[in-house]
């Protein structure tokens, strides 16, 4: 007998929709399997999101998008006027990448001044913000004092990887992240994540979000293992980050 619901799994899962080269119609296909197979949320690029938004009212998948994406160095202000966008086009999720050169540099108070000016903003209408740190680049105590940050600021995720990097969610740093982030800290896997038991095994270590491109694959899993009829759609998946 499992030990999941299908709703369990699929709630975890962030559709990402962000390669640069889906187009217009791509996009709406993802969002179509996206509400299909019922997940969490659309994560998609920031010139869709209004149009995401529209598509997922009523259903209760989010619409989400970046902020400072792929690589973090905006300044704070465009960081600011992505997220007010963002907020202006349905955002309900935002994923924000933190400045990597500036956490490499080891200046915290810009750090978390970045951090905070999109979280405050975002929280004030309501709405929620996943951290990326972008693990790939960063040691132990770098990830470590991130974390704090975070979970002094209060944002709602703390997040591996863009899925740009070289490399993107392993369990040593969900367990770290898990370790360190406060208890009321969410925490979600990037890159990597490709199969049911995968998923099932960030799970374990505590991960409630799971960005993930090969979607249909996981959710026609975890029904085949539940016993479930199969979802019927005929959208496609298309390739993600």
């Amino acid at each position: 007998m499992s030990d999941f619901t299908y709703l369990d799994v699929a709630k975890m899962i962030d559709h990402s929709l962000l390669n640069p080269t889906l187009t217009a119609a791509d996009l709406e296909q993802g969002i179509q399997l996206a509400k299909d197979y019922d997940v969490a949320s659309v994560c998609i690029l920031p010139y869709a999101l209004k149009r995401c938004a529209e598509l997922l009212q009523g259903t209760a998948v989010k619409a989400s998008t970046t902020i400072g994406f792929p690589h973090g160095g905006h300044t704070t202000a465009i960081k600011l006027a992505e997220t007010k966008q963002a907020l202006a086009d349905g955002g309900e999720e935002l994923d924000m990448v933190v400045n990597i050169s500036q956490v490499l540099s080891g200046n915290w108070d810009y750090v978390a001044t970045d951090i905070r000016a999109v979280v405050e903003t975002t929280h004030a209408a309501g709405q929620k913000v996943k951290v990326i740190f972008e693990n790939a680049y960063l040691n132990d105590e770098q990830k470590i004092r991130l974390c704090g940050i975070c979970s002094e600021i209060g944002a709602d995720w703390v997040k591996t990887s863009t899925g740009y990097a070289p490399s993107g969610a392993t369990h040593a740093d969900l367990i770290l992240m898990r370790q360190h982030a406060a208890p009321h800290i969410q925490v979600k896997a990037a890159g990597g994540v490709r199969d049911l038991d995968a998923l099932l095994a960030v799970r374990a270590l505590g991960v409630t979000r799971c960005g993930a491109t090969r979607t249909a694959t996981m959710m026609d899993d975890a029904r085949v293992r539940l016993g479930l009829p199969p979802i019927v759609t005929t959208k496609a998946e298309v390739a993600g980050y």
